[in-house]
């Protein structure tokens, strides 16, 4: 009998919370710093929610959606409670809480561009039946995204036969966007350096600029020492102080 009473007040009191539960849905966006939304055109940003007490995963996955309207994000003053983030890219879940609980927001962005995720985290409470929905949270992720286009890895070269070396890079915001000279984000406003190294020793830096072709920083380095030459590519932007990083390595002989 006394087994039997225990079952069923057992049973009175899981049934009892899951009354007493409530969905609550939380929504989460990334955006880019001084530019749009990181959306599928990226790869995403990989959404983790976890219990700030226990570190449980209660919730992952992937942004989906587009970077949203450039007026509305980039030229429209806003005024408060506005939103800007119709046709943007998000994660959503819903979670059932009996209690307000503590998480932790992690975003991890853009996705597809490993060399130049950037972590972005926040905490919340979480109050049952209270949604973190519309607008959501939204997490900032600063940086560029610059891939290096020419040399290739460990290409060769000869000081007598090739002379000059074109470095070539492309780059672009972390939501993707265009840069462009004189463009929303202008090429001539963010400074692009070569930082050239040989056999590990520095040894000068030279300045890239924007080529014909969107996204694409050039510059032309003459070879005039033997070895293995790592050039780090360099970007910082004074307004926004966005910046970026980028590695090229190949080798120089006679």
């Amino acid at each position: 009998m006394r087994n039997l009473l225990t079952t069923i007040l057992f049973i009175s009191c899981i049934s009892l919370a899951a009354q007493t539960a409530k969905d609550t849905k939380l929504v989460v966006r990334t955006q880019a710093k001084d530019a749009k939304f990181i959306g599928a055109s990226m790869g995403g940003s990989m959404i983790i929610v976890r219990d700030a007490t226990t570190n449980e995963v209660l919730a992952k996955g992937l942004t989906q959606g587009g970077t949203g309207n450039t007026t509305t994000i980039m030229n429209t003053p806003r005024e408060r409670y506005a939103s800007i983030t119709e046709g943007t890219a998000f994660f959503e879940t819903t979670l059932r809480l009996e209690k307000p609980l503590f998480v932790n927001i992690e975003a991890i962005g853009p996705f597809n561009h490993e060399e130049s995720r950037v972590v972005s985290q926040t905490q919340v409470w979480l109050v049952p039946g209270k949604h973190m929905d519309s607008d959501g949270v939204i997490l900032e992720i600063p940086g560029f995204v610059i891939d290096g286009l020419y040399p290739q890895t460990h290409q060769g070269f000869s000081i007598e036969k090739d002379k000059t070396v074109e470095l070539k890079v492309n780059m672009v915001m972390m939501c993707g966007c265009t840069i462009s000279k004189d463009g929303l984000w202008d090429s001539e406003a963010i400074e692009v350096e070569a930082n050239i190294y040989v056999d590990g020793t520095y040894w000068k830096t030279i300045p890239m600029h924007i080529s014909e072709q969107v996204n694409t920083f050039v510059t032309t380095l003459a070879l005039e020492k033997i070895g293995s030459h790592e050039v780090v590519v360099t970007a910082y932007h004074p307004s926004s102080k966005n910046t970026g990083v980028e590695q090229l390595n190949f080798r120089v002989s006679n």
